[in-house]
């Protein structure tokens, strides 16, 4: 007799419950108010995590056989991406607009959340390609829901690399299977040293897992996409979906080869590079998408020097990055100074969280990413402080330099509270799970030693913070890479560039050369040209730090 599953089916019921839930936009009754169970996805999942995400399941008959078992660290990253998606849910739920189309943004949102959640459960590659599959290409759905012009362009450039990354990801999963003895991750993983084309497999994995996590040169969907989609939908990108890129790299590229170096000198590029162009931009959500490639990019680079800190630093970051989204749309949505100030104050704590200031639940993540990776990655760890402290300093900024609203949502109140929680969250439970999650003495994160550590590159952050204010970076717009290869953030102003023709004698093309020169001081002060020698500076770095490994 076949043996329908063996083991607890828990880990199931906690996939399948919001898959049920993104079924009622179905029944038309229910169509209208299908965002009212939005907060209720997540819940089986929060409980089963704040319950240690205990046992696993095989169901031999499903597919090729489904298993899930938690991945290492499972009950953070399943609590964290429990939480964001609930309050994000909450937010949703009271202040998007009712109706046919909030039916279909709810349907997705749910099988985005079950593929998200997946990604954290699954034990073999099918259960995980597939879960990743959910997560990457149902999530389009919500950046294109406002449907207006930036959201469409933001849809197409994400949907052209979420399909580029599956099918790499594909791909990579087929070479390493190829050469496994069975469809365990970790007995795929392994294959790969042994693999005819092993190396090529790896790459693959990285360039999927990298488009989904914001890795630099790949990140280009993210700095788009964020801005164009609804506040909720910005909230879960930023704070979980990315994650699903990050536990790709930690399942499957194998230690002790190059390829961490690979991960150190992108990450590290990206922790600086996008801080860095953050400060272009004047939209907030903007300024945080990049903020989030930077600390994605210092994500990447833990997972790289092999730090045992990455799924509680993701920990953090996914809590307050989700809540400084968050709290973007609460000030829209603000009509008094009262509610400004207070919405403002909670956004300014968050971000100094980020940077890592003593005290902190961010301070304590940087912390025990920092132990055991040596002293340069360590220093580099420190130093994107600084960088981490400039950007958000510049998001509270623009944040604050938005109008006021006549008259505050009905529900202001209750979608500030949303927000407090995950605030809340971020700023303690770090404290809360210090003892039982890191290797390090309770005290270690009171030492002075340390609080100085942390204190001066959030100094230095906001003393480059003031000069910045005083004489801002000129604007662009979102996209970085993608503007640089049109050549448009590449020119000068007033600069036309000279192109090569037959026609042209070359006296006249030396005679405006030489007139050009004049106009170097200012060229090389444009911000794209400063900022691509800041990101050089960046690379150098990170290059010094892969090879000290």
């Amino acid at each position: 007799m076949t043996t329908l599953y063996s083991g607890s089916l828990v880990p199931f019921a906690v996939l399948l419950w919001p898959l049920l839930v993104g079924l009622a936009p179905i029944v038309p009754r229910w169509r209208q108010d299908a965002l009212r169970l939005l907060p209720l996805a997540p819940l089986p999942a929060l409980v089963f995590a704040l319950a240690g995400a205990p046992g696993a399941v095989v169901l031999p008959d499903l597919m090729l056989g489904v298993e899930l078992a938690g991945v290492p660290d499972a009950a953070l990253f399943l609590g964290m991406t429990a939480l964001v998606w609930t309050i994000a849910g909450w937010y949703a739920a009271l202040s998007m607009t009712r109706g046919t189309e909030a039916g279909i943004f709810a349907g997705f949102w749910c099988l985005t959340l079950a593929g998200n959640l997946g990604v954290f459960l699954a034990a073999d590659v099918i259960t995980f390609y597939l879960a990743f599959a959910a997560v990457s290409l149902a999530a389009w759905f919500l950046v294109v829901h406002d449907r207006t012009d930036a959201a469409l362009r933001a849809g197409r450039v994400y949907i052209v690399l979420a399909v580029l990354g599956e099918a790499a990801l594909l791909s990579g999963l087929m070479i390493g299977a190829a050469e496994a003895s069975d469809l365990q991750i970790a007995t795929v993983r392994d294959a790969f040293a042994e693999a005819p084309l092993g190396q090529l497999g790896v790459a693959l994995l990285i360039a999927g897992f990298g488009i989904k996590a914001g890795m630099v040169p790949l990140h280009v969907w993210l700095p788009l996409a964020h801005p164009a989609a609804p506040v909720a939908g910005s909230a879960v990108l930023s704070g979980a979906i990315v994650k699903a890129g990050l536990i790709g790299m930690v399942l499957f590229v194998p230690e002790g080869t190059g390829w961490g170096t690979v991960l150190i000198v992108l990450g590290l590029v990206g922790a600086f590079g996008a801080a860095l162009w953050g400060l272009t931009q004047r939209n907030p959500k903007a300024v945080l998408a990049y903020s989030t490639v930077s600390q994605m990019g210092l994500l990447l680079a833990l997972v790289g020097a092999g730090s045992e800190g990455v799924a509680y630093f993701a920990l953090h970051h996914g809590l307050a990055k989700a809540a400084l989204f968050l709290c973007v749309g609460v000030m829209v949505l603000s009509a008094s100074t009262y509610q400004r100030r207070v919405v403002l104050g909670l956004a300014a704590v968050l971000g100094l969280s980020v940077a890592g200031l003593p005290l902190t639940g961010g301070a304590l993540a940087k912390l025990a990413a920092k132990e055991g990776v040596g002293d340069i990655f360590a220093l580099a760890v420190t130093m994107s402080s600084v960088t981490t402290t400039l950007v958000l300093g510049w998001f509270l900024i623009c944040l604050a330099g938005g109008g006021a609203k006549t008259r505050a949502a009905p529900a202001w109140q209750s979608l500030f509270a949303g927000v407090v929680v995950l605030a809340a969250s971020a700023l303690t439970v770090p404290w809360v799970l210090w003892s039982g999650v890191v290797a390090l003495p309770p005290d270690y994160p009171l030492r002075p030693a340390n609080l100085l550590d942390g204190v001066w590159p959030v100094l230095v952050g906001l003393a480059l913070l003031v000069l910045i204010h005083r004489a801002p970076v000129a604007e662009h717009p979102p996209g970085d890479l993608l503007l640089l290869t049109k050549g448009w953030a590449l020119r000068p102003p007033g600069y036309s560039l000279l192109a090569w023709r037959g026609r042209r004698n070359r006296p006249q093309m030396l005679l405006r050369l030489m007139l050009r020169v004049k106009h170097g001081e200012r060229w090389l002060l444009h911000w794209p040209v400063a900022g691509s020698v800041l990101m050089g500076v960046a690379l150098v770095l990170a290059v010094l730090v892969g090879l000290s490994r």
